[in-house]
């Protein structure tokens, strides 16, 4: 069995086992987070049947999965870095799943781009949790504005996004997160990667955005 595979259903049986100790309804979806490895460190992942894998930036994504994306017809993919709105129409194109979701013009130019190529991605906000300058996401005071009008606009919005500070624990954001994902009635939450998915799993996450601890050290 390929290594990425092994540490795949590694952390499935990790999640897992601590889901019984939960009042979780589902268990949470990984998304395997390929940015900056090349196809061949992702084939045997595909080829296990794993369908969820995360990229960064948009133009690697087109460039590493539009044939891949065209064979495998079930496989989601998520942008789950930051999005120019010049880049908006050619996300769309390729993606099913946006994580970074952060302010009303991204919002109004993606549901633009939807109607122009008659299709409909499901979003998150990404909320800026710990309010850090440097971060993207939109800050928790603005949330409902946002939320409210990408509900306007008729947008998937599934639930929301968060990087958490590094310095402080993850825990206690994802908490809050929780509660701001539970006071919208949205169903879905993307939080947790290599480091700190177990805390995220405690706090309900039902996606995970997990690369290093999947694919090994990035070069």
């Amino acid at each position: 069995m390929h290594k990425t595979v092994q540490n795949l259903l590694d952390i499935q049986k990790k999640i897992n086992s601590s889901l019984d100790n939960i009042n979780a309804n589902k268990v949470p979806k990984i998304i395997a987070v390929s940015k900056t490895f090349s196809i061949d460190k992702i084939n045997p992942l595909i080829e296990h049947g794993h369908l969820d894998f995360g990229e960064n930036k948009v133009q690697e994504a087109i460039d590493k999965w539009t044939d891949i994306k065209l064979k495998n017809k079930d496989i989601n993919l998520h942008l789950i870095g930051g999005l120019q709105t010049n880049k908006v129409k050619f996300a769309v194109k390729i993606f099913d799943y946006i994580h970074s979701v952060d302010s009303e013009k991204l919002a109004k130019k993606i549901h633009d781009e939807q109607e122009k190529q008659s299709k409909k991605i499901k979003l998150f906000i990404q909320v800026n949790i710990g309010n850090e300058e440097q971060k993207s996401g939109v800050n928790k005071v603005s949330l409902p504005n946002l939320y409210s009008y990408c509900k306007k606009l008729n947008l998937d919005v599934i639930g929301l996004m968060c990087i958490p500070p590094q310095d402080k624990s993850a825990e206690y954001y994802f908490k809050e997160l929780n509660s701001l994902n539970k006071d919208l009635g949205l169903n879905e939450l993307s939080m947790g990667m290599s480091a700190d998915f177990m805390d995220a799993v405690k706090n309900l996450a039902t996606y995970l955005r997990i690369g290093s601890t999947i694919f090994g050290k990035r070069s």
